[in-house]
């Protein structure tokens, strides 16, 4: 009777094992099978942001592995027509009318990945405490007045007024505008947004004039009084004069939108369902970004805690 039932315990045993070290191997197979995501980040803090949101969820929700990519916004989209990038979070449309026309309308190789959810605008703006010195300087006519165009006069530009614009790979129109609009101004570039930031704190605490390139959502509007010049209304006509130096008209506002590598559904379905369902508000945006900005918390750090306050929103997104 023994010698009957110990063969028999022994293939149960053998029989378990096999299943086990079977089911081990499936696992680490399927960890193994998703492959690698490339997020594009541009260099503002608001397209770190949402690449951050997007890297955690992907690596540890749904177990992608993934690479960040530091890329200007327009070099971009030449990596994602290869495949060498796969997504880009944050694209204000106002500036990529050409790229949106060339790859996704007519060769097709890069994809809208639909709407992020805020709203953008980018503007010209001065302190507050400008206006109430010179209320002309609420809209662009009073920079017609020689001597109020030179409040604003450094050493760089003599006695022109100076425009601080923000990187030269920033999408901006501001030289076509002034010169345009035959504004006594020069543009200065800061370099990136940080510098723009700091020249405006500097300028605030010393009640100095700047006038300068900014943009909504950001952070620096919970932080200073600062009030948009108006400049002449914005017209798709205006716009149409863009790439031969004929814009003299306001920025537009954008419904910012995701663009996608062409070939992400079929390389990482799971990944492009998420990318795609991805979308916020304006305001969660300005959250995570006063977060970083006046609350001192790092980029990963404003992420999680975003997403740790608002589970229901992410997990929606989902596959």
């Amino acid at each position: 009777m023994m010698r009957k039932i110990i063969p028999f315990m022994l293939i149960v045993t053998l029989m378990g094992f096999l299943l086990t070290a079977c089911s081990g191997d499936t696992a680490e197979d399927t960890a193994v099978d998703r492959p690698v995501i490339k997020l594009i980040e541009n260099n503002w803090s608001a397209s770190e942001l949402n690449v951050a949101v997007a890297r955690i969820i992907l690596e540890e929700e749904m177990g992608f592995p993934v690479e960040v990519i530091s890329l200007d916004e327009n070099t971009q989209w030449v990596a994602l027509t290869s495949g060498d990038g796969h997504a880009s979070l944050e694209v204000w449309p106002s500036g990529h009318a050409t790229n949106v026309a060339q790859y996704i309308e007519q060769q097709q190789v890069v994809e809208n990945g639909g709407l992020l959810g805020p709203v953008g605008k980018i503007g010209w703006y001065v302190p507050t405490f400008m206006v109430e010195q010179h209320p002309e300087l609420a809209t662009w006519e009073g920079f017609l007045n020689p001597e109020l165009a030179q409040l604003f006069a450094t050493a760089e530009t003599g006695s022109s007024g100076q425009f601080l614009g923000g990187a030269p790979s920033f999408v901006q129109y501001d030289a076509d505008i002034i010169d345009n609009l035959g504004l006594d101004l020069r543009v200065v570039y800061a370099g990136s947004e940080e510098a723009i930031l700091a020249q405006l704190d500097a300028a605030i605490s010393r009640q100095e004039p700047l006038l300068f390139y900014l943009w909504t959502p950001h952070a620096i509007h919970a932080k200073h009084d600062l009030t948009e010049v108006q400049l002449p209304e914005y017209g798709d006509e205006c716009y149409a004069e863009a790439d031969t130096g004929g814009v003299d008209c306001d920025y537009p506002a954008d419904d910012l939108f995701k663009i996608f590598w062409a070939g992400l559904r079929d390389y990482a379905p799971d990944a492009h369902t998420m990318l795609s369902n991805m979308k916020y508000t304006t305001e969660d945006q300005i959250d995570m970004m006063a977060a970083v900005e006046l609350d001192g918390l790092s980029v990963e750090e404003s992420a999680r805690q975003w997403l740790a306050n608002n589970e229901a929103i992410w997990r929606a997104w989902l596959p």
